[in-house]
């Protein structure tokens, strides 16, 4: 053995005999994992939905009275258009959340005729301790089966993503040349950090990558560390299918300057350099604006609305959103603050809002967890999807 392979075990083993040190599996029923997770292959969706709901009914572990409305918010959904215009689009949450993450977009597309499902990624909904338990080869499945299913019930369908979900579904995407396009949101091809390659060694020495304390019914605020390595892997596969080639068909594409959570600037090279459709837009929520002629830069310093920038998460909710718009009620006060600020902001202190880790003297920052530019945001959708009578309006 090489003097680099034992100084290479040496470092290993002693990372790793600190990191057991501090993964002692906590008795809390939230971060217990169930015996199985739930079937998605169901041959129609409302089957799907009805299965998947039982299944949560027996393993959620519910943070209010009313079960039936949390489960309804998190549970995945189909909207159906009044006026159908024979196209389908489904919709793919990011790591940690719900298909709740889409409700105000799929509205949106649904009242422009599009046919649209949400699907629930295994692991999720349910309780974080359940998130140790799905595989890429899980979500991959999901993605593939009800793609196939809603193409089934309309003429073509466009898949959309965000973070994690925006990974599988251009994955797909690539090598299905039946879909019409791709909608992104905060696509994570590529981590801000690079220490989350070695999340999948790390797993087998330490449970929990993030772990605090859950209090949002919509998503998880703890990461298992096998959960990040499967995200890892996601973006592993989409950096390969993207290795070398050229997608010619529609992309929308929105993202936060402010955003620590992607490597923003390789979604922008993979955008400017890879995805050629004259149509496509590049939403781009900052101050510098981008050199590539497609993209529509939008400024998120808007001390009238108390907001200091966009952040990895505050794209996808409008602003009147009953839990993450303006008057929301699902306040994200862990934001790389210091405790003291959290505290104040967990009592309703005022605050401004942010991305995650942004600080500024005299200011106390909560997640931003709505887009100001929603409207803005859908229309500039539409236009890519080739909508030009939402464009009028």
């Amino acid at each position: 053995m090489s003097r680099k392979n034992i100084s290479a075990l040496s470092m290993i083993a002693t990372i790793s005999i600190a990191l057991m040190a501090c993964s002692t599996q906590p008795q809390d029923p939230a971060f217990q994992a169930a015996k199985t997770l739930p079937k998605y292959d169901q041959t129609t969706f409302s089957a799907y939905v009805a299965e998947t709901k039982q299944w949560l009914e027996t393993n959620r572990v519910f943070m209010t009275q009313d079960k039936e409305s949390e489960l309804l918010d998190v549970l995945p959904r189909e909207y159906k258009p009044q006026h159908p215009n024979g196209q389908g689009v489904l919709l793919v949450h990011g790591l940690g959340d719900t298909p709740y993450s889409f409700i105000n977009v799929a509205e949106h597309l649904a009242d422009k005729g599009y046919l649209v499902r949400t699907v629930l990624l295994s692991g999720h909904a349910s309780k974080v301790g359940d998130l140790q338990l799905p595989s890429l080869e899980d979500w991959q499945g999901i993605v593939d089966h009800h793609t196939k299913l809603l193409k089934t019930n309309v003429a073509s369908i466009w898949v959309g993503g965000y973070s994690t979900g925006a990974n599988l579904v251009t994955d797909l995407a690539i090598q299905d040349e039946s879909i019409n396009g791709i909608l992104l949101f905060s696509p994570a091809f590529q981590p801000n950090s690079s220490s989350v390659k070695y999340a999948g060694l790390a797993s087998y020495f330490m449970t929990w990558a993030d772990q605090d304390p859950e209090d949002n019914p919509l998503r998880y605020n703890s990461l298992p560390m096998s959960a990040a390595a499967v995200y890892y892997e996601t973006s592993v596969e989409v950096r390969g299918q993207l290795e070398d080639i050229q997608y010619d068909k529609p992309v929308f594409m929105l993202m936060s300057e402010g955003d620590k959570v992607i490597d923003t600037q390789f979604a922008i090279n993979v955008f400017t350099q890879q995805f050629n459709h004259p149509n496509n837009r590049l939403i781009w929520q900052g101050e510098k604006a981008l050199a590539e002629p497609r993209s529509t830069t939008l400024s998120m310093r808007l001390p009238e609305q108390r907001i200091s920038n966009g952040s990895h998460m505050g794209l996808l909710f409008a602003p009147n959103n009953p839990n993450y718009g303006v008057k929301g009620t699902s306040r994200i006060c862990s934001n790389g603050q210091t405790q003291d600020q959290e505290v104040a902001c967990m009592k309703g202190d005022d605050v401004w809002f942010s991305a995650w880790g942004y600080r500024e003297a005299n200011k106390n920052h909560a997640r931003l967890t709505y887009n100001p530019y929603f409207k803005e945001s859908m229309a500039l959708l539409d236009q890519v999807m080739g909508n030009e009578t939402a464009l009028a309006n």
